[in-house]
């Protein structure tokens, strides 16, 4: 299939830099406390009220926030300092702090309960006793464990993050030169804010000031204005509602066991404008399609769990058990095979170019004389962490599940499939996926490895599906050191970073997650987004945990995994990429397709195809040629008008409930 016009014009945004600048002063320690306690209780409290990330926004909150006291302070900004508090303010929003409220609610989730998993849930996962969890309090003997083995985790995890994804960097960009296509996106960012930061008026500045001013409005409307009338009366006001609008009773007359839901959040239609086009035209088709489909289902007695009244995510919930999980993982299982052609066929083409231009195909000397001056790791101690992180999951993951969890109710979980998944499975999926990632911009997904091998072991319990795995996929890592070199940011100003923000992210985690299960249970009626899609989530992981419980019972497992609507899944998407094929349409078609019909985003989809539609045929005339350009930037400053509308509207809720609390 041909390559997306839209993955060329990315390809072609940046270059790699001749020189490379260290990114890490003291200015980025003062940042550093700035983030830790403010940015990220917003993203704790963001994620539950309307499952919006704000990380990015909030990263560019406080980019901004930095450039502008620098200008006031007749200082120059270089875009390392600017990477270097954008990968900063990253680590520390996206820390875990949600995982421990989602621990104390998976515990008592009544789905998990149904499903008589909650018995076999470990203590080192998270405490089950009701006298316990009824106390609202991390701060309680009960939480210990859990809490240390998340410091111990997180640690590895961040040490990891330059161990064999490192080396596939070295391998994929240095040696085989693929361009990563979606490295620019990140790094343009920079450069508008660095523009700025030396008071330069540049379209990119303006165009950052556009998106900023868009995404305070609209954070105004959509978040803003609830969250401080929840915080002043006993009621919030919403003028749009969140985090969806549920249709459901109003379509399933003609449209039986069809989920429809639509949501307002502008920043579906932001993403929609950015993200290719074909495959936002995809997701259409494919909902299309589901809507057609399910009526069908319905009526031929394959959704029989379905009934009138029960609403959009109780629909979703019984399709899940009755079709879609089993068709779902066949989409997945295609996507996959996809996946392993298009990387294939990419190899074996960019050989030939390179044969026909008189180069050798892979010049190994590359690897081992990076460029100058870029602060590079040396390759010995990159495979020694990696070794390192690999043998910490395989430890701790074998004596948790086996000697930890209390008593075994079957065999042991085999040693050598943990050792499997470390040394032999994630390096081979990371450096395929890598590929991919630098080639075409996307990466490559293998579904139910994990899940299939769990069940396959012989294991019985529910341990295993919380224990470290060393199961993991680089290629995102490898994407994001490509970023740091279009930066011009030396690497050794990561390690810094890392170094300084570890205990940062850890305290901040820690506090702020107490501080909001103390306010509310966490979910209920003050955590829209939970409220309405966690117990769906719990649902949806019960059925795959399920599937090793001791018993001759029927789990829901087994009730939900139905291997002839897996083929259906799988044949469907291979016919679709066939007829794509055959008519040389981009590939992104099928992944949008497959995204479609799976049920995965119904809401979603409609506003990001509708902002896809704005961008080619209304933005693209407006703006010309330059407008690929202007996209990715006005995304980012929407972004950073959102975060700092919602940092605002987080000052009063916080406000509000300290006192409220103090009073009683």
């Amino acid at each position: 299939m041909r390559e997306d016009q839209e993955f060329k014009e990315f390809r072609n945004l940046m270059t790699r830099p001749s020189e490379f600048e260290d990114g890490f002063g003291w200015r980025t320690v003062l940042m550093a406390l700035f983030v830790g306690f403010l940015m990220t209780p917003a993203q704790l409290y963001m994620q539950l009220v309307a499952g919006i990330e704000i990380g990015g926004a909030a990263q560019w909150v406080t980019v901004i926030l930095y450039v502008e006291v620098a200008r006031r302070a007749f200082t120059r900004l270089k875009r390392p300092e600017i990477f270097v508090l954008f990968y900063m303010c990253g680590a520390v929003i996206h820390s875990g702090g949600q995982g421990l409220l989602w621990r104390q609610f998976l515990v008592q989730s009544e789905e998990i309960r149904k499903m008589g998993i909650t018995e076999f849930i470990p203590s080192w996962y998270a405490p089950s006793d009701p006298a316990v969890l009824a106390q609202r309090n991390f701060f309680m003997k009960a939480w210990l464990v859990p809490i240390l083995l998340v410091i111990a985790m997180r640690f590895i995890s961040r040490l990891d993050s330059f161990g064999l994804g490192y080396i596939l960097f070295r391998i994929t960009a240095d040696v085989e030169e693929l361009p990563f296509p979606m490295a620019p996106v990140g790094a343009m960012g920079m450069t508008a804010l660095a523009d700025a930061s030396n008071q330069r008026d540049t379209w990119r500045w303006r165009t950052f000031s556009m998106g900023a001013v868009a995404g305070i409005a609209f954070g105004f409307i959509y978040l803003a204005i609830p969250s401080i009338t929840s915080a002043i009366f006993s009621e919030g006001l919403r003028i749009l509602p969140l985090p969806f609008v549920d249709l459901t009773s109003y379509t399933e007359k003609f449209l039986p066991a069809m989920p429809m839901m639509i949501s307002f959040d502008l920043t579906f239609v932001v993403t929609g404008m950015v993200l290719p086009y074909w495959a936002m035209v995809g997701g259409v088709i494919g909902l299309v399609f589901t809507m057609v489909v399910n009526p069908v289902l319905y009526q031929t007695g394959v959704l029989n769990g379905w009934e009138r009244g029960i609403g959009a995510i109780q629909t979703i919930q019984s399709n899940t058990m009755d079709f879609y999980f089993s068709f779902s993982l066949g989409l997945s299982l295609a996507v996959a095979a996809i996946g392993f052609v298009h990387v294939s066929g990419s190899f074996r083409k960019k050989n030939r170019e390179m044969d026909e231009a008189g180069r050798p195909a892979i010049e190994w000397r590359k690897l081992f004389t990076p460029p100058a001056n870029r602060g590079d790791i040396p390759l010995w101690l990159a495979f020694g962490i990696y070794l390192f992180s690999t043998c910490s999951y395989i430890a701790l993951g074998y004596w948790l599940v086996n000697f930890a969890s209390g008593p075994l109710h079957g065999s042991k979980f085999p040693l050598w499939l943990l050792v499997f998944y470390g040394f032999v499975y994630t390096p081979i999926l990371s450096y395929v996926s890598a590929r991919m990632e630098g080639i075409v911009g996307q990466q490559v997904r293998i579904p139910f490895v994990r899940e299939a091998s769990f069940i396959l072991s012989g294991y019985k319990g529910a341990a295993i599906w919380f224990a470290p795995i060393p199961l993991h996929d680089y290629a995102r890592q490898t994407r994001f050191f490509r970023t740091t070199e279009l930066t011009g940011t030396r690497f050794t100003s990561l390690i810094k970073t890392e170094i300084l923000i570890f205990p940062i992210m850890l305290v901040g985690a820690l506090l702020f997650s107490q501080f909001i299960w103390s306010i509310d249970n966490v979910p209920s009626e003050m955590f829209p987004y939970a409220n309405q899609f966690w117990e769906l989530n719990a649902y949806r992981q019960g059925l795959i945990f399920s599937a090793t419980l001791p018993g001759e019972a029927m789990s829901p497992f087994r009730e939900a995994f139905k291997p002839e609507y897996l083929g259906i899944g799988f044949g469907l998407a291979l016919a679709v990429y066939a007829a794509l094929s055959h008519f040389g349409l981009p590939i992104f078609l099928v992944y949008g397709v497959v995204r479609g019909l799976d049920q995965s985003v119904p809401h979603g989809i409609v506003p990001m195809f509708l902002g896809a539609l704005l961008g080619r045929y209304g933005c693209r005339k407006w703006f010309g040629k330059n407008w690929p350009q202007y996209r990715i930037v006005f995304a980012a400053g929407f972004s950073a008008g959102v975060g700092l509308i919602t940092m605002l509207s987080l000052g009063f809720v916080f406000m509000s409930k300290s006192v409220i609390k103090l009073a009683l």
